[in-house]
């Protein structure tokens, strides 16, 4: 294996934005193991390699993602990137959307990239080196109506990762957190990754029943390529100093820089206020 050459561990590899991020990797010359709960979905979706090692993973069952890590070491001999790439969304109104599915939205997008980034790191401290890459959100960024489960998941994997940074840092260990605007993924497949509220409130009904097809006719039809977006992460995990955090889509950069601005302008309204609250010794 040569120095530029990276194996990569993929979750979520089997349809959507893993797929495109997989079959990037295939063609920059990596090593790639493609995990995901259905593999023969992700046999079919990546066709086959000597490069290639596909690994059964509910990133939910913590036993899974360590036989995956060992899988990965067993064939490759180490693992240099960890993409945390598999998610699903739960859409609806908070008082719409169950207790059960709120703890089931942070089980697989905030405890499943948990249990995976787990399972690696042992491999990534005793190489002194590796690259976790965790897909997160606008949403994880600047919050909205009717995704109140999903972005409080993705609002915590930005927490996680940004923690994170500083407890791996000393190992030569990178960590890097993607923001994607909407891209034509498989996010938005009802029944597959998507999933309505359970819940039904008179208050919200006229209003859950006009924002749902919304939701329906965006699917297919996002701005992004997910296909360019592949590409793109494989360029950023080549660098020697990969970003902290990556905006990936023209549509997340504007509301993400929105977002920026108005901080700045809610700190200055109130910054007297804000910056008088320290005690003063001498009363």
């Amino acid at each position: 294996m040569s120095e530029t050459t990276q194996v990569w561990m993929i979750t979520g590899a089997g349809r959507g934005m893993g797929v495109d991020i997989a079959k990037a990797a295939l063609a920059a010359g990596h090593r790639v193991v493609a995990t995901g709960r259905n593999t023969d979905a992700v046999a079919k979706a990546l066709g086959a390699s000597e490069n290639l090692l596909i690994v059964p993973l509910d990133l939910t069952k913590t036993g899974d993602a360590e036989a995956a890590a060992a899988a990965a070491t067993e064939r490759f001999g180490r693992i240099d990137v960890l993409v945390n790439n598999a998610a699903n969304f739960y859409a609806g109104y908070f008082e719409e959307t169950s207790d059960a599915q709120v703890r089931a939205q942070l089980e697989t997008n905030l405890f499943g990239p948990m249990n995976v980034t787990r399972a690696v790191l042992p491999v990534m401290r005793k190489q002194r080196a590796g690259h976790i890459i965790t897909i997160s959100s606008q949403a994880g960024i600047v919050g909205g109506e009717f995704i109140a489960a999903y972005a409080t998941s993705k609002f915590a994997v930005e927490g996680w990762m940004e923690s994170l940074r500083y407890d791996l840092e000393p190992y030569g260990i990178r960590t890097t957190i993607v923001e994607p605007g909407f891209f034509r993924t498989e996010l938005l497949v009802e029944d597959a990754s998507t999933i309505w509220a359970d819940l039904s409130i008179d208050d919200y009904a006229d209003r859950t029943a006009a924002t749902i097809p919304g939701w329906r006719a965006m699917n297919g039809q996002q701005a992004g390529d997910p296909a360019k977006l592949g590409t793109a992460l494989v360029r950023i995990a080549g660098e020697e100093h990969p970003p902290l955090r990556w905006v990936a889509g023209a549509d997340a950069v504007a509301v993400i820089e929105q977002k920026a601005r108005d901080i700045l302008e809610e700190i200055d309204a109130h910054r007297e206020l804000s910056c008088s609250l320290a005690h003063d010794d001498t009363l």
